[in-house]
């Protein structure tokens, strides 16, 4: 007989039948999902399919009524956000959530944990990643473009030693040529931190991609290979409409 096959390895995320609520509203109602080490893994659906929720509820920044959330093995779903990051979760919302007043080299400081050694250290490979930052270190940070807040907000949360990044719609109301240096530097990114992404942009979710999970309704129905659903145009259309 031949040998069994070895275990997968554990999932840096799970997810598990996870259901929220936002007022009276049950808006998640049977997410679960496994995010790989080392890997991008994508949230695809229609607008208003549950991605952002998600994402938000990973964090803390909602509370599941049901279904579990597990980090490195451990319980996190009642946990409250700042517990949640210090475990090395960075989250880098909808709509950029820097420090418009703050110039960039202080939306960068106030984002360190702890400002040590360590931390001052991961600024070059920061500043490498999104060379525009480095450029404009003393301007403020609302005087800069659209694509540079977007490059800063998600520099915010490299700054700290995350093993998660938490990505929601990066690319969202940015032209062409910004996303084309947004997943020229997240590519650079997936050799140093685990990736959950919520994208609308099928090119830059595909092109990032490892694995995918479609939600649709509040609910997860359908997951794989990112490279099988860019040829799967069936399920595409059903679900994205591409």
């Amino acid at each position: 007989m031949p040998p069994e096959p070895p275990p997968a390895a554990p999932a840096l995320l799970e997810v598990e039948d996870l259901h929220t609520y936002i007022g009276q509203h049950h808006i998640l109602q049977g997410v679960s999902l496994r995010a790989r080490r080392d890997a991008v893994t994508v949230i695809l659906g229609r607008n208003g399919a549950g991605k952002t929720t998600t994402m938000r509820t990973i964090v803390g920044l909602l509370r599941p009524r049901a279904g579990a959330i597990r980090f490195e093995g451990r319980p996190i779903h009642g946990l409250p956000p700042y517990e949640i990051v210090r475990l090395g979760i960075g989250f880098v919302p909808e709509g950029q959530g820097i420090f418009a007043t703050l110039t960039v080299d202080e939306n960068l400081r106030v984002a360190m944990l702890d400002e040590n050694p360590e931390s001052r250290d991961r600024l070059p490979r920061i500043f490498a990643l999104f060379p525009a930052l480095e450029r404009f270190r003393q301007a403020r940070a609302g005087t800069l473009s659209g694509g540079q807040k977007q490059m800063l907000s998600i520099a915010r949360a490299f700054v700290n030693p995350n093993r998660l990044l938490l990505i929601d719609e990066p690319s969202k109301g940015l032209a062409p040529i910004i996303v084309e240096h947004l997943v020229a530097a997240l590519q650079e990114m997936k050799s140093q931190v685990t990736v959950l992404l919520v994208e609308q942009n099928f090119a830059m979710a595909s092109a990032l991609g490892d694995d995918f999970y479609l939600l649709d309704d509040g609910r997860t129905v359908h997951h794989g290979r990112m490279v099988d659903l860019v040829h799967d145009h069936a399920l595409k259309k059903r679900y994205l409409g591409v």
